[in-house]
């Protein structure tokens, strides 16, 4: 045999020793086809193609029938089309643009949770969605009902009547037990296309920054997630539900490998609130930030880490559990936790009345505490009003903030004040452009702490309101005279 021939059947050789080299780490989806071999005892090289043919088929034959498409139907008030119309010369002889009735679909997927048609997807797939239907994978379509729509975890559960048939499912898997570089499957219906079905990895785990919610915490991976895979399945090779597909990072809006799930673990919580009259997220009764480089060095500590609490309700779960402004938070039941969003995540995939063991450093010493978990308190007595009159916040409904509104509105859980809960249509305050979530800081330079303090002082401020009002984080002022 001359030397090329010597090489040539040396790359074989060790191509076929890499591709043996890889069947352990894929062991379990192997294991799942009743045609796999045998395991071959160590160190011999694959003599037949059944030997290396490794395949998720029957992983993918188990699970997809439980993976549907959502469409979201809504009317909605456009403007006719014609250009004219948009012509401030035009609109001068013939008036504002016509408004017409247009629908408007959302397109999404779904996730059978419950063999009686109980079906898990994101609450952004059916918002405003006055008709959502669901296509099972046979192509067969039911209309459905929004059992829970929940925006503060972009979760929602849907039902549709299968007339005693029992529908395929898939089992929730524990989120917490990933690790990066497991794989992963990513099904859904991406662009329409019809069902599809992914490959990919585990990127990251505790992504934070993917959304504003208080409970953002995402699993990452380079399965391929496209519009339309939004509320699909994110299932491990062993066929359980890790995450509900959510979001993708991209400037083109196709996929480029940065996809995120919300972790199986809190979509389990939101599918028992929907059989159980509703989901009771509880809280730890404070807020928090991450421990940066700069706040670790001012504090003497070895390296960042943690969540140092600045702000604690009173008579709260952490308070009651004796923590303090400037303690850290370090970890949750052994989990470490690096912002609030990740320490809120941890919190809400467990329930009211739970106690979760936190430890915590203070003054350089680290201790384990047991903190009562609980609800967050609503308003003694829900003080709401619609502000009449003349004045700016005309046909806006209002509240007394409370940790529990706070909630409902993903704002700050230590949020105090005077919040709008609603704006109605073609009112002074529709078109001023107030919107649900502003904090009405102050009027006429006193501050707003309120809803009667609030009423008092539009009713009084003849003619002149000169208002701060808190949107999102950003101050905005608002000065009428009228």
């Amino acid at each position: 045999m001359d030397r090329s021939s010597q090489m040539a059947a040396a790359g074989i050789l060790a191509v076929g020793l890499a591709v043996y080299a890889f069947v352990p780490a894929l062991t379990p989806a192997a294991a799942m086809s009743a045609s796999s071999p045998s395991p071959m005892s160590a160190g011999k090289v694959p003599h037949a193609m059944s030997e290396v043919q490794l395949t998720f088929a029957p992983v993918v034959k188990r699970v997809a029938p439980a993976v549907v498409n959502v469409y979201s139907r809504s009317v909605v008030q456009a403007p006719a089309m014609n250009p004219f119309f948009n012509d401030p010369f035009f609109q001068q002889f013939f008036g504002s643009p016509q408004m017409r009735q247009r629908v408007q679909q959302s397109l999404g997927s779904g996730v059978v949770v419950r063999a009686d048609g109980l079906i898990l997807t994101n609450n952004h797939v059916i918002q405003g969605g006055q008709d959502v239907v669901v296509a099972l994978a046979d192509k067969r379509e039911f209309k459905a009902k929004v059992a829970l729509a929940d925006p503060r975890t972009d979760l929602a559960v849907l039902k549709i009547d299968t007339h005693g048939e029992r529908l395929p499912t898939i089992e929730f898997g524990d989120s917490d037990r990933l690790q990066v570089g497991d794989l992963v499957l990513a099904i859904g219906d991406p662009f329409g296309v019809g069902q599809t079905v992914t490959m990919g990895i585990v990127s990251a785990l505790a992504r934070t920054e993917v959304s504003a919610s208080n409970y953002q915490f995402f699993i990452q991976t380079d399965a391929a997630i496209n519009p339309g895979n939004s509320g699909g399945a994110l299932v491990t090779t062993d066929g359980k539900l890790a995450g509900i597909n959510t979001a993708i990072y991209s400037r083109t809006g196709e996929s480029i490998g940065i996809g995120f799930a919300i972790p199986a673990n809190l979509a389990r919580r939101v599918v028992e609130g929907a059989t159980s009259g509703g989901i009771k997220l509880p809280w730890i009764g404070a807020d928090g930030q991450a421990v940066t480089g700069d706040i670790a060095e001012s504090l003497h500590l070895s390296r960042p880490q943690g969540v140092l609490l600045k702000d604690i309700f009173p008579d709260g779960p952490a308070a009651r559990a004796g923590l303090k402004t400037g303690d850290i938070v370090l970890s949750l039941d052994g989990v470490a936790v690096s912002d609030m969003q990740s320490l809120n995540y941890r919190v809400a995939t467990r329930k009211p009345g739970d106690v979760v063991r936190a430890q915590i450093s203070s003054h350089g010493r680290t201790r384990d505490v047991a903190v009562k978990l609980a609800l967050p308190p609503g308003n003694a007595t829900r003080d709401t009003a619609t502000i009449g009159g003349r004045n700016p916040l005309t046909g806006a409904r209002v509240e007394n903030l409370s940790p529990a509104v706070a909630v409902d509105l993903q704002l700050d859980l230590m949020a105090k004040g005077v919040v709008v809960r609603a704006v109605s249509a073609n009112t002074p305050s529709a078109g001023y452009g107030f919107q649900p979530g502003d904090i009405v800081r102050t009027v006429n330079g006193q501050t707003i702490t309120s809803v009667g303090q609030l009423k008092h002082l539009l009713d009084s401020a003849g003619g002149h309101w000169d208002m701060v009002i808190d949107r999102g984080g950003q101050r905005i002022s608002l000065r009428v005279d009228g």
